[in-house]
């Protein structure tokens, strides 16, 4: 019975820390640029919100307002302009990553 009980807490606690990374927010990547920009040239699984419509489409992705948001366009600029929109829409953990190679490098560390 000993043995048994100990399973289960040992299994409960396993559940419990496997669970733990439901909880944390993952980081978003955002590709801003125009959806011809993106057809040409992208990062695998990263959503594309142009800079000009971010403000009305962000929704869409179910965020919370604390979700980690990675931002970047080409050279960082467009980036920076939706990064302003988010945070006027009260997203509290946004950032501009700068261009797409800055997303490469840093998704690469």
């Amino acid at each position: 019975m000993v043995k048994l009980s100990r399973i289960v807490f040992i299994a409960l606690l396993s559940l419990s820390f496997s669970t733990c990374s439901l909880f944390a927010p993952q980081t978003v990547w955002i590709d801003v640029r125009t959806p011809e920009e993106y057809q040409q040239d992208h990062i695998a699984d990263t959503p594309n919100l142009p800079h000009t419509v971010i403000a009305t489409q962000i929704a869409d992705l179910g965020l919370r307002k604390s979700t980690p948001i990675k931002l970047f366009c080409r050279s960082g600029v467009r980036a920076g302009l939706a990064l302003a929109e988010l945070e006027s829409l009260g997203y509290t953990n946004v950032e501009n990553v700068g261009g797409i190679a800055d997303a490469r490098e840093r998704l690469a560390e």
